[in-house]
């Protein structure tokens, strides 16, 4: 990450030792008698940023609602042990990896905790096109809003237009239609011819070298 971080004011709920915190799913204390915290985009993701924090807000407001529930303080703790030693195998011992995450598949672990991840297989027995962009396509948050709680009507156009969305601000600009050159063609050729002539006529030997 390149910063050190710490909350000294929240005690111990959230302690940091060596940029390590212990957060389940990097958003909740575990050790909490209520879940009445949670922390928002505090995280090292191979992607962006801030559809992470917003699915992580989600989900959290969720929590909060009593919407949703989290597991006991003993499985969230072995949770979060088990996400150090996968990144204990994947990464050299550093600060620097202590809460890093892969893009899609956090993704898909929040919105399968917040109840908003598309079901593949009943979507393409009722819209296949739209399964396969969803399948194949960049992950986005629009996918995370095709399903209630939190479903937007139009995700279904942003996902199957968000290829356009990408292209557009990579291709040049339009110009007008093209009416001919600003000097004739037949007076391009001519000024060709004297240029060769006028070149042959005062520098032969460019022609015909000694």
């Amino acid at each position: 990450m390149g910063y050190s971080f710490s909350f000294p004011f929240l005690g111990d709920c959230a302690k940091v030792i060596k940029n390590q915190v212990s957060l389940y799913k990097f958003v909740f204390p575990p050790q909490l008698e209520k879940p009445t915290l949670a922390f928002i985009g505090l995280i090292q993701a191979l992607g962006a940023i801030m559809p992470i924090a917003e699915l992580q807000g989600r989900w959290a407001t969720r929590v909060f609602k009593g919407l949703n529930g989290l597991p006991s303080a003993s499985d969230m703790v072995a949770d979060i042990e088990q996400k150090r030693e996968e990144m204990a195998k994947r990464y050299v011992k550093s600060q620097h990896y202590t809460i890093q995450a892969d893009y899609i598949p956090y993704m898909d672990e929040l919105a399968c905790l917040a109840g908003v991840k598309p079901k593949l297989l009943s979507l393409f027995l009722m819209d296949p096109k739209l399964t396969v962009e969803v399948f194949f396509g960049p992950c986005t948050s629009y996918q995370y809003r095709l399903r209630r709680p939190g479903k937007w009507d139009g995700a279904r156009k942003a996902i199957l237009t968000q290829r356009e969305r990408i292209i557009k601000p990579l291709k040049t600009r339009v110009l007008d239609d093209y009416t001919g050159a600003l000097v004739p063609y037949y007076l391009q050729i001519f000024l060709i011819v004297a240029l060769i002539a006028v070149t042959f006529a005062y520098f032969p030997w460019s022609f015909f070298p000694l």
